[in-house]
Formats: C-alpha cells, structure tokens, sequence
C-alpha cells in the first residue's frame, strides 16, 4: 500500500473517531469521557481541526462550546483558540473536510473486499420486521419484505439492500467502514446510526438519526456491485449529518443532485415508528396511507373516486392491521369499504345517512 494510501485511510480513522466524540458531547459526556476526550485531542492539531470541522457541518455551537470549556484558553500545557475565535477557524476550514471525503473516495475507489471473511444475507416477508446482530456488533433491523446481503472483508464492511428498508446501528470499527450499497448508489458510515429505504419509484430515502455518513454514485463504467466484488464510492461524495434526509432519485447519476435537508425530530420518529410495529399518519392523504399500509399486507385497495384519494388521515395504527385501519376509516374518516374477495377492497366516500 502506498504512503499515500495509508495517509487516506488514517485520516478516514480519524473522522470516524471525531464524529463519535462529537454524537457522545450532544448525549453528555461522562468525567471519564472528558478526559478521554482532551486525551484524543491533544494527540495531534489534526484530530482539533477535524473535530471543529464536524461541528462546524452539523451547525452544533454547543459542540464548540463545550470544547471551549474543555480546553480554557488559561490552560499552560497547550493552548487552543478561544470560544471567540472557534466558529472563525471553523469556517475557515469546512470546506477541507468536503475536499478530503472526494480525495478520499476517488482514492479507494477501485478497492475490491478479498478475500470475504463473512457474508450472509437475511430478508423478511410481507407484513414482518425482524432485527439482527451482526458479527461486527452492528445490529441492523429490517423492514417488511426487506433483503439485504452482508458482505465483510478484513478492511471493509457492506450491506447490500436489494429491497426494502432497513435501520443500520453501526458498530465502531475505525479499520473497516461500513456502507450500504443500492444499486450503483453508495451510503459510507461513519460511527452512525441511520435508515435506507427504497420508494415506490426505485428512489433512496435516507435518514440520518446519529453521527454522518457519506453518501455517493459508483461511476456507469464500475461494474455492478456484488457479493464477490463489491466496490466504494468512485465520485465525491455529499455528507448527511444527524436529523438530516436526502432522496436520491433512481435516476440521479452523481452527486450534484443530492441535497440533505433538515428534518425534526417529530417527523423522524414518524418515520421509523415502524420498528415498534407502528404506522403513524399525520394529514398525508389516504392514497399515500393506503399505499404503506398495503407494504404490510397482500390486500389490494381500490380507490373509487378521487375524492376518496384526497383525503386527509390522522392517526397511529399498527402495521398489517387491516380491519384496525378500516373501522377507522369508517368511524372517524366517513370512508366506506366494501371486500372483493380475501384480497381486495374497495374504498370509497361514505353515503350520508338521511332521516326518514
């Protein structure tokens, strides 16, 4: 391996570890972390700089803050800059951290996992959720009607998720990052914990809930990603960060078009609610909540009329409830149904009732 290869993966280590520290300052740090803490960061002005990039990406002040507290600008042994001047290098230097993830990923691009020290896959039906440990630590849960295939290499660690959803709690593990691949679509973790979803249209969902990740399109000349030669990122990448979303579209070949957005803590609870086996409507119409309960059931729903599909349903409900969903439908919404068979139902505005 060349120096400069050994320089890349170092520093990928070491923004693994700043972005643990960081996810551990906005849980609260113990004494003992403390001292850990300003133990990592006076090893090197690297892992400083690295660690104020990272704050300074999330927009986290209190992150800076509390380095500040940590490193008080009357302390003999070293001497770092000021709470007043903090967010100042911090802007002065975020644009690096963009810099070295594109030199990093063209890099490694063309790195295959040889040989495979462990590869499985797991993969639910219809209606079912279920949750895995992995043999990293990482522990993974599955969505309904999900497959993902597990491939792990002494330097490397990849999921591929061929359908499905799936929330990745990543076990740390400085020498082997991990990723999820769809396609030629590529998340890289870094100590994180994080949701993927693959849409009705073949499009990407992905949630951050802690820590960052990577995220990148293997060029259309790469071949196709596989158990036996998986690849990484072949394209900088763009960085999502906790309580941040991006939809990569099926047809997005690059990573201009990927923009994370902010999303609140509210909403995404809403969306992985359905770990506890739960589906929560909050106004979407009955055409959207239709469409994911129907992810957890082989019920057909048909809409009469288009007034039916515009409407408006609030409310939490288990997944794969049917009847649950439509009494409620009946109750509170003035929906009528009426069954086809064992696996269709009809749905449409319920007639008024008029006294006789």
């Amino acid at each position: 391996m060349s120096n400069i290869r050994e320089l890349l993966f170092s520093k990928d280590r070491k923004l693994q570890e700043a972005a643990d520290w960081i996810a551990a300052i906005e849980r609260g740090l113990t004494e003992e972390e403390e001292r850990e803490l300003a133990g990592w960061l006076s090893l090197s002005r690297a892992n400083y700089q690295l660690f104020i990039e990272l704050a300074e990406l999330w927009d986290n002040m209190e992150v800076l803050s509390r380095l500040s507290d940590l490193f008080p600008e009357s302390q003999p042994a070293r001497r770092y800059p000021s709470n007043r001047v903090l967010s100042g290098i911090a802007a002065s230097v975020v644009v690096g951290i963009f810099l070295f993830a594109a030199v990093q990923m063209q890099d490694i691009a063309i790195q295959k996992f040889t040989p495979v020290t462990d590869s499985r896959s797991y993969h639910t039906v219809i209606g079912e959720h279920a949750t895995h440990q992995l043999s990293d630590g990482s522990t993974i849960t599955l969505n309904t009607n999900s497959r993902v295939r597990v491939s792990y290499t002494a330097s490397e660690r990849l999921l591929m998720l061929d359908r499905g959803e799936i929330h990745v709690k990543v076990a740390h593990d400085s020498d082997r990052p991990l990723s999820v691949a769809v396609g030629n679509k590529v998340v890289r973790a870094v100590g994180t914990e994080f949701n993927v979803e693959i849409t009705e249209d073949q499009s990407i969902e992905l949630v951050v809930t802690d820590g960052v990740v990577m995220v990148g399109v293997l060029d259309a000349s790469d071949e196709q990603t596989s158990a036996e030669t998986p690849q990484i990122l072949s394209q900088p990448s763009t960085i999502v960060g906790a309580g941040e979303a991006v939809l990569i579209s099926a047809n997005d070949q690059d990573t201009d078009s990927i923009k994370p957005e902010s999303i609140e803590r509210d909403e995404i609870a809403v969306k992985l609610s359905w770990r506890e086996g739960n589906l929560i409507f909050r106004g979407e119409s009955l055409e959207d909540a239709v469409y994911e309960v129907g992810r957890y059931t082989a019920v057909e729903f048909v809409f009469l009329d288009e007034e039916t599909r515009e409407v408006r349903v609030a409310g939490l409900f288990k997944a794969g409830d049917v009847e649950g969903l439509l009494a409620a439908l009946r109750n509170h919404f003035n929906i009528a149904y009426e069954r086809q068979g064992e696996h269709r139902i009809l749905l449409g505005v319920a007639e008024e009732s008029t006294d006789s």
